[in-house]
This record gives C-alpha cells, sequence and structure tokens, in this order.
C-alpha cells in the first residue's frame, strides 16, 4: 500500500517514517506538514491507498481537508487530542492514534487497515465485516451485508437497512471507495445497492427485497451495462 504523512509536527512524522519502514506491506510516497501541500500531491496522483492525517494543522485542519477530496483514500488519524475521535467515525477513519504513536499500536491499526482491504475483495469476509455509524448521539454497529442499499443526498447519504435508515455526512464518491466491490455495487449516480439484494433488473430500474416486501430503484444509463456484466459474473 503506497501511504502518505500529513502532519505539521516533525518529531510525529519522524516517528511514523521509522514505523512505515519497518512495515513490508507499506510504501511512503510523501510526507506533508500541511493539508493544502498533501491535497495539490493527492489531486497529481491516485495511486495513494492510505493517509496518516493530523487533524490540528494551519490553514485547512484535517476534517477539512478530508471534506475537500471527492475520493479520499483510506484515512488513519494521528493525534494529539481525542477530542477528534467520535467525529472520525463521520469520516469512516479505519483507526484513530493518540500521539505519542506506540509500535505496538500502530501494528495494530495496519492489521486493521489489511483486514478491511481483504474485506473489500472477498465476498464471505466483506459481508461479515462490521462499521459503525453514526445515530444521534451514539455510534451503532452494522454488518456489511445487512445494509441493503445506500442513497445521496448531496454531501449525506442515506444508509438503509431492513429496520432503519442513518443518516451520514459523506459522500456517495466517498462512500463507494469504502465499502467491498464485491459486496455492493453503484447503479445510479445516487444510488448503490448490495448485490445479494437484488431481485430483478429492467431496462431502466431494478428491484430488491426488503424483506417481505420490495423496493425499485432507478438504474443509470451509465451503470447498466457494468451492472449487467457484474450480474453475469455472479451467476456463473
Amino acid at each position: 500500500m503506497n501511504c502518505i504523512i500529513v502532519d505539521d509536527d516533525p518529531m510525529s512524522c519522524k516517528v511514523l517514517e521509522t514505523f512505515v519502514s519497518k512495515s513490508p506491506s507499506l510504501g511512503l510516497v510523501g510526507v506533508f506538514s500541511d493539508s493544502i501541500s498533501a491535497r495539490n500531491s493527492l489531486l497529481a496522483k491516485n495511486d495513494i491507498d492510505l493517509i496518516f492525517l493530523d487533524i490540528e494543522m494551519p490553514e485547512m485542519d484535517g476534517f477539512d481537508f478530508l471534506s475537500s477530496l471527492q475520493n479520499p483514500p483510506s484515512i488513519i488519524i494521528v493525534s494529539a487530542s481525542e477530542s477528534h475521535a467520535y467525529k472520525a467515525f463521520d469520516f469512516n477513519a479505519v483507526d484513530y492514534l493518540l500521539k505519542p504513536v506506540s509500535y505496538a499500536r500502530f501494528c495494530k491499526a495496519i492489521e486493521k487497515m489489511m483486514r478491511l482491504q481483504t474485506s473489500r475483495t472477498t465476498p464471505a469476509a466483506a459481508g461479515e465485516e462490521e462499521i459503525f455509524i453514526k445515530k444521534a448521539s451514539s455510534l451503532v454497529r452494522l454488518k456489511l451485508k445487512d445494509i441493503l442499499y445506500i442513497e445521496a443526498l448531496e454531501n449525506y447519504v442515506n444508509v438503509m437497512t431492513l429496520d432503519e435508515k442513518y443518516t451520514i455526512h459523506f459522500t456517495m464518491r466517498a462512500i463507494e471507495s469504502q465499502l467491498p466491490s464485491s459486496l455492493f455495487i453503484r447503479i445510479h449516480r445516487s444510488y448503490m445497492v448490495n448485490k445479494s439484494a437484488i431481485r430483478s433488473i429492467s431496462e431502466s430500474s431494478l428491484v430488491i427485497t426488503m424483506g417481505d416486501t420490495t423496493r425499485t430503484l432507478p438504474v443509470g444509463k451509465s451503470f447498466k451495462e457494468a451492472i449487467l456484466n457484474d450480474i453475469n459474473i455472479m451467476v456463473r
């Protein structure tokens, strides 16, 4: 995995660089002391898989930096304060490391990241993968396989299960990059669905099963061919 470090604390950067160098699964592409430089670098290349990100930085803090990216890589927050931990869940951070970061805790975060990557390409594992979603003042644990579809609402998305609707601050492109393609597929600019929930597909819509009922969702013209190709793979 290619990674970058975005942190204005030189000592923290040095520690993270040392830890990354000890991890055969990681390749350090760059170190940035401000979010603007990191953002410009990300816009110029698309081969970054992971960002170690500090929150409190000059000009643009870590959360503003993430909000400015349409399709951010995976994120591990590295902060001197616990106060940002709750908000980090809104951005689907893989982990939250408190400074000073120990090597053991760093390794645990990387192992979590590796499991997440595996789940995105392994259907069985993806179905059992769990995420936390913010609801009111609490965090709710969900299995990915229980998510039936996702609906975009500008800078928010509705995550729909059989029994609940969760509205979170996330763009569709961002959540698409976080969910395993083995389990979910984009069908429209405003919708993603769980493949296992698909019941039937017509020219401009598809039907998903929701317990004892069904729901019809639109299929965008630009997504139709990819959907049919994916379904063919599924039924071979």
